[in-house]
């Protein structure tokens, strides 16, 4: 069993980052080979002449890259081949990802304890094994009951009879948009927006209208406007920290467009998985106008997404025993598990507890990207954790980000959100994917970097 020859890749911004990409380009010429055997970590510091934690922190990253593993009492070792040949790594995400909008995990949370013991608890409980039973496609009355005491601070007077569960805010949607619309029907959304939106757009074969923003959110005028012209059958809006904006629709302005969407028979669906994270969330449409409003709440924003468990509030419940049809048809009904285990949570507090983690988190990534990011153009929601960054006047961003993707960074243009023909010249930054602050300080400083470098598109002019 040969031992690595330990070096650094020159160039690289990060010493640490150095080592790792020293040790994936040996496996890539085969100089090394799964199973071969890493010089203890003093030994390489001592032969680079770097700090142990640079060591470390190498050691970290390649095991999260699936390029090494640890052996206890052994040491560290090349990792395996899986089954189809490749080795793990090879494959792997991108080095610094800023591109999939996830709640961060801090150490508090202890997800990898509280889900198995979650799970333990419930099934040793008399009847617990009936959580791995088929269920209604509504969900239980168990778990409806628990999604309207936690809903109730938010929404007033929701009943567990209009409510629905769903495996994630995706299915959620897809189900609404069933329900309420037919192939050629329009919807109106922001000029920016979620792309899952898009996407069930696309699959129904729907129209989407998009509607003029600023930075407080869609503008009631460009609402009306389109009404006016015709209206479409529904209208979608994240109410609160945007995606991709950030923006949280003002009181006033929601009245409007509530008052609006009633004027021409509009059905709202609003979905709103951030603002359980706001220390003083505003009134959503569903309290604005219940008997037009499609409510979607997921966890995966405030608690893991690993649950897909969102709940949905029809306008009553015979729009949710409608709705439940359609679930039943596309995925028969949310994990019963994964419901029982939210519902624990919601009774025993826990979701709170993990919003509240998430949210303080989230605060201190924020202020960590605005020091960072000083110099840039964002828009942030200190509770959220994604910012809206758009590009300095030397960069476009579909250049920028092709440029970054081969610096071995991940992140989301302006385009994937674009619900009309004009494309902003902006990036999506989610500041939650990095496993810690360290990590995450990394990421920005190597971004403000690339972009205070001079375009692809400039140097080919020149």
């Amino acid at each position: 069993m040969s031992s690595w020859k330990p070096w650094l890749v020159e160039g690289s911004q990060l010493k640490y980052r150095g080592i790792v990409e020293a040790i994936e380009s040996d496996l890539k010429a085969g100089n090394i080979q799964p199973g071969d055997r890493l010089p203890p970590q003093r030994t390489i510091a001592e032969v680079l002449g770097v700090d142990l934690t640079t060591v470390t922190r190498a050691f970290n990253e390649a095991r999260r890259r699936g390029l090494v593993e640890a052996n206890a009492g052994r040491g560290t070792f090349i990792r395996r081949r899986i089954d189809d040949g490749r080795i793990l790594g090879l494959g792997a995400p991108p080095a610094v990802d800023l591109s999939m909008n996830i709640p961060p995990q801090p150490a508090s949370a202890n997800l990898k304890r509280l889900i198995p013991e979650t799970i333990a608890n419930l099934l040793s409980e008399e009847h617990g094994m009936l959580h791995l039973h088929y269920q209604e496609s509504t969900g239980s009355d168990v778990d409806r009951a628990a999604a309207a005491a936690w809903l109730a601070r938010r929404i007033d007077q929701v009943r567990p009879s209009s409510i629905v569960l769903a495996s994630g805010a995706q299915s959620a949607l897809f189900a609404i948009c069933e329900c309420l619309l037919a192939p050629g029907d329009a919807i109106a959304a922001g000029s920016v927006t979620y792309p899952g939106l898009k996407a069930v757009v696309r699959q129904r074969g729907l129209v989407l209208r998009p509607l003029a923003m600023d930075d407080k959110g869609i503008i009631p005028q460009a609402f009306e406007a389109c009404c006016m012209e015709a209206p479409p059958k529904a209208l979608y809006v994240i109410p609160a920290i945007d995606n991709p904006t950030t923006a949280t629709l003002p009181e006033e302005r929601r009245r409007e467009i509530a008052a609006i969407a009633r004027r021409y028979g509009v059905a709202i669906i609003e979905d709103d998985p951030y603002s359980v994270l706001q220390f003083d969330p505003l009134t959503p449409f569903a309290a604005l106008a219940p008997d037009l409003t499609w409510h979607i709440a997921t966890l995966s924003k405030c608690a893991t997404p690993a649950l897909r468990i969102a709940y949905v509030v029809a306008p009553g419940a015979a729009h949710a025993m409608r709705l439940a049809g359609v679930i039943r048809a596309v995925n028969l009904m949310a994990p019963p598990i994964n419901a029982a285990v939210a519902s624990r949570w919601i009774s025993t507090g826990i979701v709170e507890d993990l919003a509240v983690a998430i949210r303080e988190e989230n605060i201190a990534r924020q202020k960590l990207a605005k020091t960072v990011l000083a110099d840039a153009n964002i828009a942030a929601d200190r509770c959220g954790h994604h910012i809206w960054l758009k590009m300095p006047m030397h960069w476009r961003a579909a250049d920028f980000v092709d440029h970054a993707r081969r610096s071995g960074m991940s992140v989301v243009p302006g385009s994937a959100f674009a619900t009309g023909p004009e494309e902003p010249e902006a990036l999506r930054l989610s500041l939650g994917v990095a496993p810690d602050r360290e990590s995450l300080v990394d990421a920005l400083k190597q971004l403000a970097s690339l972009l205070a470098q001079p375009s692809v598109m400039v140097k080919a002019i020149v």
